[in-house]
This record gives C-alpha cells, sequence and structure tokens, in this order.
C-alpha cells in the first residue's frame, strides 16, 4: 500500500480505533508489568477502558471534520479516564489531538512531530511530581525521536517510525531509571502500553500487523522499599509509597482556581494527576486522606463522578462485586410489600449472606459495594429516590464510601440522612435502632448512637510487608484490626481472631457475633467459639454466614 503523506479524520479514527484494540489484546501482559506488591494488575485495563470511551465518543460522530474529531479524542480521554495511567494518557492525546488540528486540516510529518512534544509537555505539567522511568520517560522518548527525523525529506511513516524507537528505547531504560522496576525485573506498564500507540499509527499508514501479545510473564516480585527511592508516577507504585486509597473525580470548577487546588492536593499525597481545561478536569491523587481529597473539590468548585478504590483489595473486591452485584439488586425486591414507611434504609453491603442479614434487620434497597469498588453518587442517589419514603437513611458501612454518601442528600430530591457506619458490624448495630415509622432525623440518632456502642473487629491477611503499631507484617501475615486499626500479627487466621478478640472483648460484654466470609472454615470458626468458651465463658456467640471477601471474619461485640 501507499503510505498517505497526511492523516485526516478517517485515518485519526482508525488509528484510535487499532490503538484500543491493541491494548485490549495486551491488557493482561501489561497488567503482570505491575511492580505492586498485591495481585493488582490494573494498567492496562485502565488504559484499556480509557480508549473504549475514545472510541465510543468518536463512534457517536457522523463524518467528522479533522478538529471534531479531535476534540472528540479530548474529550473522550478526559472523561474517560481510569487510573493514573489512564489520566496521563489522556493528556498524551490531548497533545496529539491539539497539534494535529492544523488549520488546513492535512497534518503531515511537521505537525505529528509538533503533536509528539505538545503531548509530551502537557504529561509532564500534569503531574506534579513527574518520575523518570514512568510513561512520562516514554512520552519524551517518542517527542525526541520524531524531532530528530524532522525536517525536509521526512515522510510521516520516517516520522512514526523514529518516534516509535525512542519510545522503546526509553522504556528499556527504564529500569535503569526507577530501582523497583529494576528489583522486579520489568519494563514499565504504561509506558509499554504507549508504544502500542505507535504500532497502531503504524499498523493505519502502511499496513504492518499489530504486535502479538507475548506470553505472560511471571509476576514481578514484590521490591523492598529504601526510605531513598523516589515516589513513582503510577498506580503500580502507590503501595511502595505506602498510600493506599485512590481517589478520582471529575471537577467542574474555574481554570484559576485549580492551582490553589493542587497545592492543598500536594499535602494530602503523591500520584497527583490533574487534567482539562475550560472549567471540566479530571482530578486523581493517591492518598491515605479520602475525605480531605474530595473536599478540597468544594472549595474550588462541584466534584462529581468521585471514585474511590482501595488500591490493596481492589482485585478482589471487583470479582465478588462482578458476580453478586445482581444479587444484592434482587434480593432487595423480594422484601414483602407493606405500608410505605416513614423512614427507609439503604444499605452498602458486600456478601450474599451479609445482605440477607441486613435485609432482615429492616434495611429496603442494598448497593453492591465495600471496601473497594465503591458505589458512585449516581448510584446511591438512584437507590435513594427508588424507595417510596420521603426520608432515608444511609448506611455506608465502609470509611471509603461515607464521604460519596455524604453528597447524596445535596442530590437527592428527599431528605438523606448518613449514619457514618464504618464496618459491616456497625450497619447491623444501627438497624437494632431503627424504626420505620419514626422521622429520618430520630433515626439517624439513634442508629447512629447504637452503632457507637458496638466493638467491630475484622480479621484479613496481609498482602505486602510493612511495619505497624503491632510490629512487622510480612506478606502472607494474618491481622486483626479494630477501628483504631492493625492490632495483632499472627502465623495463622484462628490465631489472629483469637488474639484480636481477647483484646477486644472483656468483662462487660455480652455477645459476639462471628460473620464468616470468603476464607473461613469450620476448624477455624470452632476453634474461635472453644476459645471463647474457655477464655470469656460469660459472654454468647452467634456465627453467621456473610460470604463477603478479603475478610474472612467479621466480629461484632456487644
Amino acid at each position: 500500500m501507499v503510505a498517505p503523506a497526511a492523516l485526516d479524520p478517517v485515518l485519526l479514527c482508525r488509528v484510535i480505533g487499532t490503538f484500543r484494540d491493541g491494548l485490549r489484546t495486551h491488557q493482561q501482559v501489561i497488567n503482570r508489568l505491575n511492580v505492586y506488591p498485591v495481585p493488582d494488575g490494573d494498567t492496562g485495563t485502565n488504559m484499556a477502558l480509557t480508549l473504549e470511551s475514545v472510541a465510543a465518543e468518536l463512534d457517536g460522530l457522523d463524518d467528522p471534520t479533522l478538529t471534531e474529531a479531535c476534540k472528540a479524542i479530548t474529550h473522550g480521554s478526559l472523561m474517560g479516564a481510569r487510573g493514573n495511567s489512564g489520566v496521563i494518557l489522556s493528556q498524551l492525546l490531548r497533545g496529539l489531538s491539539a497539534g494535529l488540528d492544523v488549520a488546513d486540516g492535512s497534518p503531515g510529518p511537521a505537525a505529528l512531530v509538533e503533536a509528539l512534544a505538545t503531548a509530551d509537555r502537557l504529561a509532564r505539567e500534569a503531574v506534579m511530581r513527574p518520575v523518570e522511568g514512568t510513561i512520562l520517560t516514554v512520552a519524551r522518548g517518542a517527542a525526541e525521536g520524531a524531532a530528530a527525523v524532522a525536517g525536509d525529506g521526512a515522510t510521516l511513516v520516517l516520522v512514526a517510525e523514529a518516534a516509535r524507537a525512542g519510545a522503546l528505547e526509553a522504556l528499556a531504560r527504564t529500569p535503569d531509571l526507577l530501582p523497583v522496576l529494576a528489583q522486579a525485573g520489568v519494563v514499565d506498564a504504561g509506558g509499554t502500553g504507549y508504544v502500542l500507540f505507535f504500532d497502531a499509527l503504524l499498523s493505519v499508514l502502511d499496513g504492518r500487523p499489530m504486535p502479538e501479545p507475548p506470553e505472560l510473564p511471571d509476576a514481578p516480585a514484590a521490591p523492598q522499599r529504601r526510605a531513598s527511592d523516589p515516589q513513582p508516577g503510577d498506580e503500580a507504585h502507590a503501595a511502595l509509597a505506602g498510600l493506599r486509597y485512590e481517589v478520582m473525580y471529575l471537577l467542574e470548577a474555574a481554570d484559576e482556581t485549580v492551582p490553589a487546588f493542587k497545592e492543598v492536593w500536594a499535602g494530602l499525597g503523591d500520584s497527583i494527576v490533574v487534567v482539562g481545561g475550560e472549567g471540566l478536569w479530571n482530578c486523581h491523587i493517591h492518598t491515605d486522606e479520602v475525605g480531605p481529597a474530595i473536599e478540597a473539590a468544594l472549595d474550588a468548585g462541584r466534584p462529581r463522578n468521585i471514585r474511590v478504590t482501595d488500591l490493596l483489595e481492589e482485585v478482589e473486591e471487583e470479582r465478588w462485586v462482578r458476580e453478586h452485584a445482581g444479587e444484592a439488586e434482587s434480593g432487595a425486591s423480594h422484601i414483602p410489600l407493606g405500608p410505605t414507611p416513614v423512614t427507609s434504609v439503604v444499605a452498602v453491603a458486600s456478601g450474599d449472606g451479609i445482605g440477607r442479614i441486613f435485609r432482615s434487620l429492616g434495611a429496603q434497597r442494598l448497593i453492591a459495594g465495600g471496601q473497594s469498588m465503591n458505589p458512585s453518587i449516581a448510584e446511591l442517589v438512584a437507590a435513594v429516590d427508588e424507595l417510596a419514603s420521603d426520608e432515608v437513611i444511609v448506611l455506608p458501612n465502609n470509611g471509603n464510601i461515607r464521604p460519596v454518601a455524604n453528597r447524596v442528600d445535596e442530590l437527592s430530591a428527599k431528605r438523606v440522612w448518613v449514619v457514618p457506619t464504618e464496618t459491616i458490624a456497625e450497619g447491623f448495630a444501627a438497624l437494632m435502632a431503627y424504626d420505620p415509622e419514626a422521622g429520618g432525623q430520630a433515626n439517624a440518632e439513634a442508629m447512629e448512637a447504637t452503632a457507637r456502642r458496638v466493638v467491630p473487629g475484622e480479621v484479613t491477611r496481609a498482602v505486602r510487608d510493612s511495619e505497624t503499631d503491632a510490629g512487622p507484617v510480612r506478606s502472607g501475615d494474618w491481622l486483626g484490626l479494630s477501628r483504631d486499626g492493625i492490632e495483632v500479627v499472627e502465623d495463622s487466621l484462628a490465631a489472629a481472631a483469637c488474639s484480636l478478640l481477647e483484646l477486644l472483648v472483656t468483662d462487660d460484654h455480652d455477645l459476639v457475633t462471628i460473620i464468616e466470609g470468603e476464607g473461613s472454615g469450620a476448624a477455624d470458626t470452632r476453634r474461635i467459639t472453644e476459645w471463647l468458651k474457655e477464655a470469656r465463658p460469660v459472654v454468647e456467640t452467634e456465627v453467621h454466614h456473610g460470604g463477603q471477601p478479603l475478610y474472612p471474619y467479621l466480629f461484632s461485640i456487644e
């Protein structure tokens, strides 16, 4: 085939479609390149989902002009960006679109060189603390490779080949620039995904085939972070920096308010990327302070599409939510119909058994979610608005979900109160004080007071090495958690559960409710109940199946 001398709208749309398909094909390979010390793997997924949004935006256009196609790429990537890698990719696509949208409608080699330089510049400007050895390094390599062949005689294919070669060379150097990559024996995941853009460009320009994905690499070793190591710039490194949560949202705010907003975020976390303009911004941060990260947006403008993800637990809970979201929805419809209560309850629940318990205690509506895969504001508002009652109580049952739940009242036509439950045990306890015939305010006060009287406990497994107040933690250790954080570290599940109960259950308590989740077993449950009979003989014990992921045992102590 004869290579075109310039990119027209049709070719540009084909490049985006081919890039999307390439990311889909290589998604799992890119995921496995992550150096995150848990079975994470979302860089390839986030980049692929970002391109899905771009492709959908282009599909909505009928015979677009070059300007229309470039605007669609910019808007679609901004609105659909997922994760830090997706947000940076959206900025790269924004720069490419700006450079390719030339006045004569025929971007040639010079325009492509300029577009790659603009993409490199905008991506770096969007990251508050740029780190080499990431996708930013690869973008710089591509821009420099293209610039090296610019000038008379350069063709579109020659510039694309030089950009790809520069990107690959930079990708190969990422382990030399970022110690965690070298220790794990991999190259940067986001940069690997970006190289596929140049493969897609060359595929469209001269018909060469897209590369086949290699065999899946072994999961990279979890590197031990040194205090001197830099803070990296993509989601693969959040845990190494000790930052647990990823917060993302779209921010509607005047452009002049954004610098001050960034300054506030600079003190809250890392991996900060804020991209956009003209009143709409896509914001991403890794932080341990979810509430302040969201509240900062309220000083600048209006946040929407808020997503809070627990980076350590994303994969397991995502699986549960996908498998059981329909069950939680359908379960709510089985509640017997009767007189409309004055106040209804919406509860967030993870686990089929936990959902049944919430329904038995009076919750009229369930939303599937938990520590990660948090429900959106839109989902909570829809659940509230579907109820017949004019007054509604929301039980978030998780600290991550509370900031989102707190926005529901202002977005719903109904009166909404959020009882600040941060655990399933607190949610159960709150419903013990629920009176459907009382008003929302009275219910909220009574339910919150009851929830605070219960002592919650949780047992889970460590996914990475860490230092805690309870002592050193190694990946695979069993952890016992209270409201105050990690209390015990043990080498077996039953030992962690019993050690935690020894700390939390006192002579003032009468009842311990044990909620079994995935990973629990009859032998471990028997050891726990026998320990309680021997060590706390006056305390009654109840055991229920919850089915929750990640936490084999939840305790409610009263």
